[in-house]
């Protein structure tokens, strides 16, 4: 049965927070007196339907049910996670959580999506202060895994199992170890801000150069090393205790003027809307989401293939998915061994598609590659049997394209094994998208020792279990196109 999750107010952050609990299998309904509040959140959810699957190499579990309710009783009742997006007005959370706690589960997780009010402001008057917990996110909540999450010591019992629920639907948790105002990422944030304004009332630059600046320069360093690590390369061989000794007298110059704002003025807020527009105002803001979107997803898998930073994170969610998954690990794990294998079952990446909208061909032979590197592992060519100097080398690939394949689609791909008998392997893959086939690809495949780097007999681990797929496979029609060359029909 599918957990409960419920979003109490369906803005940008909320709507992120449904798609995020409803994309991991969630249940998840939704209250908002808005009556855009569908639209919206189906805007929102068209986004991440498109973008977050992608960002793994394994299947994602049925999406959940999603609900609207009038009554906030029946929108809380049974939930387990409760999330609150309301506008950041004290007196308002007060209220919400009066009215939520009157109804809801008392073991349920109140989390605050609350950017700057301290879990202590949030818990006073509570009926139960233990429930409610700071679970501060980052836009778009779908993608960003990042979750900063404050207790108090009326809560500190619960914060563990609140991290393991995040990590749980792809998250990662920062356990902030005390509450301060604004907690920590969005510190930074402000930091950067008051400046930006600054040099903007001041026409030291616009809003376009200042963007230009982070995105240019060192926002793509922080986006995979953050400030300290990077400072620490900046030291040299001698790293971070260098880098002190020569740039730690900067923090007396004048440099910046962090301890004083610039008045918000009328002037100073339309100059700032003005040059806004000039800069983006040709695109909506689903536009802007969407490559925004597909900008995270790129620089998000590249993290993923290096097991570095936010990558890191998805690397590990995609072992979840895997261990809950259909693809197979060995050959026992098989149910049928005598029907086409399962080896890839995923979702099309944003940034696997190509100028005319649908996957580009160089993916396919990538997806198709996965497959070989799938039937390689079940049949017990591991990483570790290739550590001990064996492994198969693709010889021949006879790539056909039989239908489009877009974005976000969820393909799967099926391997017969034509032949699995001395140094050779001939396999035969098919990608399909739900019963509709994609394409095709023929493999011959050489073993190898990768010592001489000349074909070689496999070892037995891995001789015998190709041997009984393959033979397992002899009962089954052989595929349309197996043993085809290029020509016309």
């Amino acid at each position: 049965m599918a957990q409960i999750a419920t979003i109490i107010g369906g803005g940008v952050i909320g709507g992120g927070w449904a798609a995020r609990f409803l994309l991991a299998g969630w249940d998840v309904r939704v209250f908002d007196p808005d009556p855009e509040a569908q639209r919206k959140i189906g805007e929102v959810l068209d986004n991440a339907r498109a973008a977050l699957p992608g960002l793994y190499d394994m299947p994602m579990p049925a999406e959940g049910a999603l609900s609207f309710h009038d009554r906030l009783e029946d929108a809380v009742q049974g939930a387990s996670w409760i999330q609150e997006s309301v506008p950041e007005r004290l007196d308002l959370k007060h209220r919400v959580y009066r009215d939520i706690q009157a109804v809801c589960d008392p073991g349920a997780v109140i989390g605050s999506s609350t950017s700057g009010f301290k879990p202590s402001q949030l818990q006073e008057g509570a009926t139960r202060a233990e429930q409610i917990v700071v679970c501060h996110p980052f836009n778009p909540v779908y993608l960003l895994p990042l979750i900063e999450v404050v207790g108090t010591p009326a809560n500190a019992q619960m914060v563990d199992g609140v991290a393991d629920t995040l990590r749980g639907i792809g998250m990662f948790p920062l356990l902030v170890r005390k509450e301060i105002d604004a907690h920590i990422a969005d510190r930074f944030l402000e930091a950067v801000w008051r400046e930006a304004l600054w040099l903007v009332k001041d026409d030291i630059a616009t809003t376009e150069e200042i963007d230009e600046a982070i995105r240019m320069g060192f926002g793509l360093r922080w986006a995979q090393m953050g400030l300290f690590e990077t400072f620490r390369i900046a030291g040299g061989e001698a790293g971070m205790r260098h880098f002190i000794d020569q740039f730690g007298p900067c923090l007396s110059w004048p440099w910046t003027r962090l301890m004083d704002v610039p008045e918000m003025t009328d002037a100073l807020a339309q100059k700032i809307a003005d040059q806004s527009d000039a800069q983006s105002g040709q695109h909506s803001i689903r536009e802007l989401e969407r490559h925004r979107d597909a900008n995270l997803v790129g620089m998000l898998r590249t993290l993923k293939t290096r097991d570095w930073g936010a990558g890191a994170v998805l690397k590990g969610h995609d072992k979840t998915l895997q261990a809950a998954g259909r693809i197979a690990d060995t050959l026992s794990d098989i149910a049928d061994p005598a029907q086409p294998v399962l080896t890839v079952d995923r979702a099309v990446p944003l940034d696997w598609t190509d100028y005319n909208g649908h996957m580009n061909e160089a993916r396919y032979l990538q997806a198709f590659g996965d497959a070989t590197d799938r039937l390689m592992q079940i049949v017990g060519c591991t990483p570790e049997y290739i550590a001990s100097g064996g492994s198969y080398f693709t010889a021949e690939t006879h790539i056909r394209h039989l239908d489009e394949v877009r974005a976000g689609a969820r393909i799967r791909i099926e391997t017969q094994v034509l032949s699995g008998a001395g140094k050779t392997m001939h396999l035969f893959h098919t990608m399909y998208e739900g019963d509709r086939a994609l394409a095709t690809s023929e493999h011959m495949l050489i073993h190898v020792s990768l010592e001489t780097r000349r074909a070689s007999v496999p070892a037995p681990q891995v001789a015998e279990p190709l041997a009984r797929l393959a033979r397992a496979h002899e009962s089954l029609p052989r595929p349309e196109g197996a043993g085809a060359a290029i020509g016309k029909r």
